[in-house]
């Protein structure tokens, strides 16, 4: 007994260093994400010969708008913090297992709650903002939940309902910046009256570090990165983080052990819908931005943000790194367009990307499946002792 007691310790050492080590699995999938990127990025490089442009061209133009000078590190960083609060919001109902896509309303929503507050409360220093943040993520998830609702009730599919309402909160926005709640009227570039609503008053728009020339960090930037790494945390280490996840891999299973599967799939939608609305306040109160409500103020960033959170697998810290990737070729691709080449190639580009780092898996899966074997898992750290430590 005593003989076998010092083997133990490297016996656990050796199990624990094998599930750190990538699986076959993993391996392939790297493989294949590899030519998959690869591969988006020489069908970006034709499509832009296709097109008359240069590939070497457009990708200098990109990093000149995005990377090369303060001015650039400004944009990017103010079009991360926005994609970063959608995708952490996307994230927790993934993990449930619902599958939001209304987040460019849920953003538009926020928006309109954010301004309205803004520009009919009159309190004084710091406090407006901090209300026109909390009820930008108030009108989000209060949109988003009206999906959790019909689906409760009514059985409306979470996906069709979430998508339909984007539409509905276009128009909700378009009417409220043409009526006499927000509205004024100013003459656009093109010589149309664009409607917008009132100025945000100052002590409602969020502060920041530098100013220009010097690099610029809006404080949204700080609050998506605390929004990522507290929606982590209570993820993988909390009670309802748990459950959450449980829901996700077995609701049958959850709703066996007392979890209330529909009550929770349906705050985790609003939930997430709330941090698209938050997102919309940023896109609002930004400094940089124009502060008044538009019905284009969410310029994508909803359907972005979702993408940000597929390529990061729902994952919030990964999503920190990709969402700082999608800002790059948005803030590039303002620049790029300005050179001539039109804007839908960079989304073409971000759609090709998104299917290299998504298909993967799917892949992998399914050559697994033609040669009829299934995925090898890594075993994990069992709780039942080996042979060896029994006898330690």
């Amino acid at each position: 007994m005593s003989a076998a007691s010092p083997t133990a310790p490297d016996d656990f050492g050796r199990r624990f260093l094998a599930r750190l080590r990538p699986g076959r699995d993993g391996r392939l999938t790297a493989g294949v994400t590899l030519v998959l990127v690869a591969a988006a990025l020489g069908a970006s490089a034709l499509l832009l010969m296709v097109n008359g442009a240069s590939p070497s061209a457009s990708l200098s133009a990109i990093w000149t708008g995005s990377l090369a000078n303060t001015t650039g590190w400004t944009a990017t960083l103010l079009n991360a913090a926005p994609l970063l609060l959608v995708a952490v919001g996307a994230s927790i109902c993934a993990s449930a297992g619902t599958f939001n896509i209304g987040q460019e309303g849920q953003v538009l929503i926020g928006g309109l709650f954010g301004a309205w507050v803004a520009l009919r409360l009159a309190l004084p220093g710091p406090a407006l903002v901090v209300v026109v943040m909390a009820a930008a993520a108030v009108g989000g998830g209060a949109w988003a939940a009206l999906s959790a609702l019909m689906h409760r009730f009514r059985g409306v599919n979470v996906v069709v309902s979430t998508l339909l309402m984007t539409f509905l909160a276009i128009q909700l926005v378009t009417f409220a910046v043409s009526t006499p709640w927000l509205q004024e009227s100013a003459q656009g570039s093109s010589g149309i009256a664009d409607a917008q609503s009132n100025p945000l008053p100052a002590n409602a728009l969020l502060g920041g570090l530098g100013k220009y020339p010097s690099l610029q960090l809006n404080a949204g930037l700080f609050i998506a990165l605390a929004a990522a790494a507290g929606v982590a945390l209570v993820l993988s280490r909390s009670r309802w983080g748990f459950r959450v996840r449980m829901v996700g891999l077995n609701p049958l299973t959850a709703e066996h052990t007392g979890v209330r599967v529909a009550r929770l799939g349906g705050l985790t939608l609003a939930l997430s819908g709330a941090f698209a609305g938050l997102a919309g306040g940023l896109l609002l109160a930004s400094p940089a931005s124009p502060n008044q409500l538009q019905a284009g103020l969410s310029d994508n960033v909803g359907w972005d943000g979702l993408l940000v959170a597929l390529v990061a697998r729902n994952r919030p810290l990964i999503a920190i790194p990709v969402a700082f990737g999608f800002a790059v070729l948005r803030a590039g691709g303002d620049f790029l367009s300005a050179t001539g080449v039109p804007y839908y190639l960079v989304d073409i580009v971000k759609a090709l990307l998104v299917l290299a780092f998504v298909a993967p898996p799917v892949l992998v899966d399914l050559y697994r499946g033609r040669r009829g074997a299934t995925p090898s898992a890594q075993a994990p750290l069992s709780v039942v002792p080996t042979k060896t430590e029994a006898a330690a």
